[in-house]
């Protein structure tokens, strides 16, 4: 079965961002986790860390097809904490991601819907400090050549922005290339004419590389 591309968040990395309003202070967390487990370590992580907070609202989307959800009011009204969170999480079309929102209530009650519009922006605000990437399928194709042929396969990898993830100097040079994979047909026939057909390849494995996208 081939892999299905998605957007989630930078791996090994997390991302904040704070928001005041009426006295209360609101700091968002977000990071990429691949499962329940992840996410739930994180979050007690941060209520460690927040323990004096009032609130640590959280919400996650998990699974390629973002088929887990879950989100946690942490004792605010139901609705206004970790739906918003959750619903911030869906309109950017990420998954296995987590967004942790604590409060810091500043004693000024924000009602209802300011309360939703306050999570909701947090969560918002947190996404846009963060590097989110697409995770794309990438066939690994291995080239094999001649050294007089190098100089101008790597001209034309360059020209042609291909991701060289190996490059093997011994009797012959080969080259670990990443390809999309409906582009593997035409790559490989491009190879041919500007070798003459003379060279080897081998398909290998088809992985997911992490290409980071700037939202705007």
């Amino acid at each position: 079965m081939s892999l299905k591309k998605y957007k989630t968040i930078a791996a090994d990395e997390v991302f904040e961002a704070e928001y005041e309003i009426n006295k209360s202070k609101f700091i968002a967390h977000v990071k990429q986790v691949e499962d329940e487990e992840s996410a739930k370590t994180f979050l007690q992580q941060l209520k460690k860390k927040y323990f004096d907070a009032t609130h640590n609202c959280s919400a996650w989307v998990l699974g390629v097809d973002g088929s887990k959800q879950k989100s946690n009011d942490d004792g605010e009204p139901g609705g206004t904490a970790g739906n918003p969170i959750l619903e911030t999480i869906k309109k950017n079309d990420l998954v296995n991601t987590i967004v942790v929102v604590t409060r810091y209530f500043g004693g000024i009650k924000l009602g209802a819907g300011g309360l939703i519009r306050a999570y909701s922006h947090t969560a918002a605000l947190g996404l846009t400090a963060s590097k989110i990437v697409t995770m794309t399928p990438m066939q690994q194709i291995a080239i094999k050549i001649n050294y007089n042929l190098l100089a101008s396969i790597e001209n034309w990898i360059r020209r042609q922005n291909i991701t060289v993830e190996g490059i093997d100097y011994a009797e012959n040079v080969v080259l670990t290339l990443l390809i999309e994979p409906e582009k593997s047909d035409k790559i490989l026939a491009e190879i041919t004419d500007l070798t003459a057909a003379n060279f080897e390849h081998e398909i290998l494995n088809e992985i997911l590389v992490a290409v980071e996208r700037k939202e705007t």
